[in-house]
């Protein structure tokens, strides 16, 4: 039996936090106790105990990848840093956001996101965290019916998340499109203003949201991305999504958690106190309680830095942390993680504050050590 026992720690539960110690046998939390009661073990000198986070929406892979538009390096390359890096900042479980689509602007293909998602898989099987694929399907294409029956077979697909690419909707509006694309067609605005019409207007009369929801609702977890309008929030109720992503107007986030849904809010846009493109500030849903989760989007850190920011803001250590571990493991129904009780995963974080951001210093999965500042003590 493989015993573990962690002691002299600011421990963390989902409703209550306090200075003790627990007991972890094969990689699960067998024994959590107050004070000082347990002698023996590692002591961690009053460092944060918590959860280790569980990001449902990352593009680090991507960025890794692509550092500079003309610059690419190898996926496994790629993969090996982002998950060095996923541990270091906490994260112990992580959901990399992959996006399907036929896009030339983007140079985005069907075949090449599950190619990435392939990659991904068999990567994550030496990994020191948890990986899995959070897929941006777009449902405004007929192609994404040949290809549903492949994406399905994708072991690691846990998360698939409507990303509509229909020009002018939802993140970008139609006139920022209008501007975009006079600029790279070299088009006058009001040719760019009639060739985007166009466009919507073919792609609105495409919507596979059905098929994929039947296909996939009994092996995944559902959402919508950039719900922006009222109407967004109810067609994403409609076909099976429990999820509402980064909702871009405060009227989206309100009839979300009108109809029930989960909302996942980016950290950057809580640690730097607004959106970076201008939509809904974290901070305003929050006032208003409408928040349930924070991914850490386009950068891990934040995730961590965002527990900080929610306490510094007011929020108990257990509702701040909850926030990046047991909400999204309850919105995605992986219940044996994402908090410290008895019977649970041992996946763990000890940190240290360190102003506004939280200094990891050890990560555990399932009780084995994968990542610690303890240089040259083992």
């Amino acid at each position: 039996m493989q015993k573990t026992i962690l002691k002299n720690a600011h421990i963390v539960t989902p409703h209550e936090d306090f200075m003790g110690g627990l007991v972890i046998e094969n990689g699960v939390i067998t024994d959590i106790r107050r004070g000082r009661h347990l002698l023996e073990g590692e002591d961690l000198n009053g460092k944060w105990l918590i959860p280790g986070c569980i990001d449902i929406h990352s593009d680090y892979w991507e960025k890794e990848i692509h550092p500079r538009p003309s610059a690419n390096f190898p996926l496994n390359m790629a993969f090996h840093f982002m998950d060095q890096r996923a541990a270091a900042c906490g994260i112990t479980t992580v959901f990399t956001a992959i996006s399907f689509s036929e896009d030339a602007d983007k140079n985005r293909t069907f075949s090449e996101a599950i190619h990435y998602a392939k990659t991904l898989e068999n990567c994550s099987q030496s990994a020191l965290v948890r990986h899995f694929v959070h897929a941006r399907l777009d449902p405004n294409t007929d192609k994404v019916l040949e290809v549903l029956p492949e994406i399905k077979s994708i072991e690691a697909l846990k998360l698939v998340v409507f990303n509509e690419n229909i020009p002018g909707q939802r993140q970008f509006s139609f006139e920022f499109e209008v501007e975009r694309n006079a600029h790279r067609l070299g088009i006058s605005r009001p040719e760019a203003r009639s060739f985007l019409q166009e466009k919507i207007d073919r792609m609105r009369e495409i919507n596979h949201r059905s098929a994929i929801s039947q296909m996939l609702h009994k092996q995944v977890c559902l959402g919508s991305h950039d719900d922006t309008m009222v109407t967004h929030v109810d067609e994403a109720a409609a076909h099976g999504c429990v999820l509402s992503e980064m909702p871009t107007s405060i009227a989206a986030a309100r009839r979300a958690k009108e109809q029930g849904l989960w909302v996942c809010m980016g950290a950057p846009n809580l640690v730097r106190g607004g959106s970076h493109c201008g939509n809904l500030s974290s901070l305003d849903a929050m006032k208003e309680r409408l928040v349930d989760m924070f991914c850490s989007d386009y950068h891990f850190p934040t995730l961590m830095t965002g527990v900080m920011k929610m306490l510094q803001l007011g929020w108990t250590p257990s509702e701040a942390v909850n926030q990046v571990s047991l909400n999204p493991a309850k919105m995605l129904q992986m219940n044996e993680i994402g908090s410290i009780e008895i019977g649970k995963k041992a996946d763990l974080v000890a940190f240290h504050p360190e102003g506004t951001f939280a200094k990891v210093e050890t990560v555990w999965i399932e009780g084995i050590e994968k990542f610690s500042l303890r240089l040259g003590e083992k």
